[in-house]
């Protein structure tokens, strides 16, 4: 990275601090805000933000190694990330990653041809209690069945198809 990119990249995360507070608890907030304006979470960005927040790097890097959707670029337009944790099992999540896979015609861990859909595993969202749980782009699916993944992927072709023809128009 090269010095102007990383002091406003150093700039940035100052900001965003400052919108969410100083201390230990806004980390998540804050990582979420870096991810959303740079799709994703650089070594250099952990150690500024630990910087800024007064924690030590590896706590910073902890919480990104653990979040799945905070770590890495971005691969898709649409990332599906399902929950893999014991709860979501137990709520049948394997039947779901069956069908995201048939549905979207890729294993996990890939992208679609087109790039409009990825596949991931998450460690975990945080919805033990409503598994399993399904993380697209930001928005958060819970109680999700074999037969809502269609109806899912539906929703965000449409949503692409609103895009582009917005963009088309523009």
């Amino acid at each position: 990275m090269l010095v102007g990119q990383q002091q406003r990249l150093q700039e940035d995360i100052r900001e965003i601090v400052a919108q969410h507070g100083h201390d230990r608890s806004a980390l998540i907030p804050v990582l979420q805000e870096l991810q959303k304006r740079h799709t994703t979470v650089s070594d250099f960005a952990m150690q500024v933000v630990a910087d800024e927040l007064g924690i030590h790097p590896a706590e910073v890097y902890g919480v990104t190694s653990f979040y799945a959707f905070l770590r890495q670029p971005t691969k898709g337009r649409f990332v599906f990330r399902l929950c893999r944790t014991i709860s979501c099992e137990l709520g049948g999540k394997s039947r779901v990653a069956r069908q995201l896979e048939n549905d979207l015609g890729i294993a996990f861990g890939e992208t679609t041809g087109d790039g409009r859909f990825g596949l991931e595993w998450a460690s975990c969202l945080g919805m033990c209690d409503q598994g399993p749980a399904l993380l697209v782009n930001d928005r958060v699916y819970t109680r999700v069945t074999p037969e809502q993944v269609h109806q899912i992927i539906d929703e965000c072709k449409s949503t692409f198809g609103a895009h582009a023809r917005q963009a088309a128009h523009s």
